[in-house]
């Protein structure tokens, strides 16, 4: 029995190296984002600075885990086996839900993971306890800590509202002080600002990443208490001439405090939240270390957790490979990559691929934002209206390259993160890391107006989609955590094994899946180098490359969806035309997002070449989309036909049929070919073979109606679905013509004949 329990205790800590790696993949936005963003070093050195902070505060945190030991459930109530079930429900749990967040490449905290784990856990075998209590003395109360579900919610409603209007805040009154050009406005303020983000960020690292440090005796603690308006004074004073004299120095300031404050977030997550990550494993080996020295012989069910109501101080040697584990979690995962992007393109101050869509709730929010805008226009005088966009004009801001924000936002975000982390902590609210610094650098990017009415409905439904996922982290943690602790207690070690297979087989399959999908990914990376290049020339080479992606993209996909449409009608294959119906709907949706990061491509070339070219760019991008609605009028009937079950095509139908087919898609190869080529030299045979294709399905057409007069009923539906085939096929003809006519003007240095623009009065249908 106690070599079982061995191995479930040896497993919990292969689940907390697990589970260390995907919660600092998590976690490193909430140090990183900042300094990534502004570009303030290279990706390398940002993350050695953040490893030496996370090192540091893992090894100097002196790993007091109560609330994983008694800080949700009361343990003298629970015995050995139950406290077991819960903490191997809390792990398997918690590394699957954090591993599933971070290949979606959404933060969320894992301080509301545990807490919620724990308090699902606990719950369930709290009613269970009740419910079998045939003295009818138990109460929930005697066995869970319910306060501490509620002092973490209200955590969460607080830090999101107090982070994101503090952040507005003080970003505007920044961004007033310093403007865009920052480097004018530094005569003597950087001083100051340099003085107070020092010293809030050494004070920060004192409170919050170093009071558990075991050189912090309570006398150092006390002292630092009763003497803090002598100690913030005296570094202020300090610091201020220092950041001054390194100015007049040439050196970047701004950098110094960037770096400063990942460097000091890093340390002071590593050393407050290693609970969440090794807090579990850890009351599980007090648990059976107990168990083991004084069970006497008395059963899993009876030895009740007595001694976990004492606080413990984890091993060194625990802090130091938790220390290494989350160091190389920092410095190789890819996921910490991904989750870092997802905060920073919301934050970016330009425009660019938007990674979310729009919602009714933003577009809302974006409304009624709209209207106070104007109702201020029209309060404000007309002269500090215009001083106040000079300090926001957006022509002079300074990045670095291929930044998403400046440095002054950088700062701003680290620094006040800190600041409302300190004061959470004196006022002793459970306030997010993930929260804080998440939602400051949303406030600073709105008060830097990063949201522009182009971008603004998607960086809100982005910003709500994260928040709506930190309130789903605590209720799926519970629920999961409650259902998998129930089973777990009823079923044994069979259900704890069986769960074990499945939490390993879940994270190999994400990781499978995202090196997949981050592979697809990285094949395209045209926009990035677009939007970061300040060549105009090398901008236009790049949109005409990614057009041309586009062009061709949608001419393979309409061709191979046009065929397993006509398959799936002639051979009635109802599966086969709804997955055609579902690519075509995606499609859809992804040709919006990358015409819209051509259109942003467009307005960066320049201006006379725009003009040229803007009429052939529209055309190809609205054949793309007409060919997606011409095969959606294909699948549809034949897909309601087949799914109703009527009567086949006849077999003379799809005899004359085939050879047309094959013909339209041999002429949309070539088309294809020829844009993938950029040849054009046999655009005007395929555009006249094209032609005659047209003549002979308007002959099938006129042979179909004339045959559908004699036809009996029982043909007849058939007969419709394929009359409307040969008119969308008809009309699918004329617009690659199209599309190959613009892609031919667009790609060169063609200027077109006028009978080639008069005979665009042929064009497709509007839909």
């Amino acid at each position: 029995m106690e070599t079982i329990y061995l191995g479930i205790v040896i497993f919990l800590f292969m689940l907390a190296v697990f589970d260390l790696l995907v919660g600092v993949s998590n976690d490193a936005v909430n140090f990183m984002n900042s300094a990534v963003g502004a570009k303030v070093a290279n990706f390398k050195t940002i993350v050695i600075v953040a490893a030496i902070g996370v090192f540091a505060g893992a090894v100097l945190s002196n790993g007091m885990m109560d609330i994983a030991r008694h800080g949700i459930f009361q343990p003298v109530n629970f015995s050995f086996y139950e406290i077991m079930c819960i903490l191997l429900a809390v792990m398997v749990t918690d590394v699957v839900l954090l591993d599933v967040f971070n290949t979606l490449g959404l933060p969320t905290s894992t301080t509301v993971s545990m807490v919620f784990e724990l308090l699902g856990g606990t719950f369930i075998l709290a009613i269970l306890k009740i419910v079998g209590d045939e003295t009818g003395l138990l109460t929930l109360g005697d066995m869970m800590n319910t306060e501490k579900a509620l002092s973490v919610i209200m955590g969460i409603f607080l830090s999101v509202a107090i982070a994101f209007i503090a952040g507005t805040f003080v970003q505007y009154i920044s961004r007033l002080i310093f403007s865009f050009n920052y480097k004018k406005n530094l005569s003597w303020t950087i001083g100051i600002f340099g003085g107070i983000a020092v010293t809030s960020l050494s004070y920060f690292m004192l409170i919050k990443g170093l009071k558990s440090a075991p050189f912090m005796t309570p006398e150092s603690l006390a002292w630092i208490s009763e003497n803090t308006t002598l100690l913030v004074t005296g570094c202020f004073i300090t610091f201020t001439l220092l950041m001054q004299i390194l100015h007049w120095c040439r050196v970047n300031v701004f950098k110094i405090i960037v770096l400063l404050g990942t460097f000091s977030l890093a340390l002071a997550f590593a050393g407050n939240d290693l609970v969440n990550f090794i807090g579990v494993p850890l009351a599980g080996f007090s648990a059976y270390t107990d168990y083991v020295a004084n069970s006497n012989g008395v059963s899993i069910h009876d030895f009740m957790m007595t001694s976990l109501m004492s606080s413990a101080k984890t091993p060194a040697i625990f802090l130091f490979a938790s220390g290494l584990v989350m160091v190389y979690a920092l410095a190789t995962s890819k996921k910490a990559k991904n989750v870092i992007k997802t905060s920073v393109d919301l934050a970016r101050q330009e425009e660019g691929d938007e990674m979310f869509g729009s919602s009714a709730l933003a577009r809302t929010i974006v409304r009624r934002a709209n209207n106070i805008n104007d109702f201020l226009k029209r309060v404000i005088p007309a002269g500090m209206r215009r001083w106040i966009d000079s300090r926001f004009n957006k022509d002079e801001v300074i990045l670095e390259n291929g930044a998403a924000f400046d440095l002054i936002r950088a700062a701003v975000n680290l620094v006040l993160s800190g600041l409302l982390i300190i004061i959470g902590t004196t006022m002793k609210l459970p306030l997010s890391t993930t929260y804080v610094t998440f939602i400051v650098a949303m406030g600073t990017s709105l008060a830097d107006r990063a949201w522009s009415r182009e971008s603004a409905v998607y960086r809100i439904t982005g910003m709500l989609s994260v928040i709506g996922g930190w309130f789903i982290t605590a209720f799926v943690a519970f629920t999961i955590c409650a259902l998998v602790t129930f089973i777990m207690f009823y079923t044994s070690f069979v259900g704890m094994f069986i769960f074990i297979v499945v939490a390993v087989v879940l994270l190999v399959r994400s990781n499978i899946k995202y090196s997949k999908k981050e592979k697809a990914e990285q094949q395209d990376d045209i926009f990035k180098r677009m939007m970061a290049s300040k060549d105009k020339n090398e901008i236009l080479a790049l949109l005409r490359q990614h057009v041309k992606e586009t062009l061709t993209s949608y001419i393979t996909f309409s061709e191979d969806t046009y065929v397993k449409v006509t398959d799936g009608f002639i051979h009635e294959d109802l599966k086969s035309l709804r997955k055609a119906m579902n690519a075509t709907d995606d499609q859809k949706k992804m040709l919006k997002k990358r015409r819209r990061k051509e259109l942003l491509g467009l307005r960066r070339i320049p201006i006379t070449i725009a003009i040229e070219k803007n009429t052939w760019f529209h055309l190809g991008s609205n054949s793309c989309e007409e060919m997606l609605y011409c095969l959606k009028r294909i699948c549809e009937p034949c897909k309601e036909h087949v799914d109703n079950n009527f009567n086949p095509i006849s077999k003379d139908c799809v005899t004359e049929f085939l050879p047309v087919r094959e013909e339209l898609c041999r002429l949309m190869e070539r088309t294809r070919t020829a844009i993938e080529n950029n040849n054009y030299e046999e655009a005007d045979d395929i555009l006249a073979k094209g032609d005659a294709l047209k003549n002979s399905i308007s002959s099938l057409r006129k042979q179909m109606m004339n045959r559908m007069q004699e036809a009996d009923n029982a043909s007849l539906k058939a007969s419709m679905v394929y009359l409307n085939i040969l008119q969308e096929s008809q009309e699918l003809v004329s617009i690659w013509r199209h599309l190959l006519r613009a892609s031919r003007f667009f790609q060169g240095d063609y200027v077109p004949q006028e009978s080639v623009l008069l005979n665009l009065a042929e064009s497709p249908r509007t839909v």
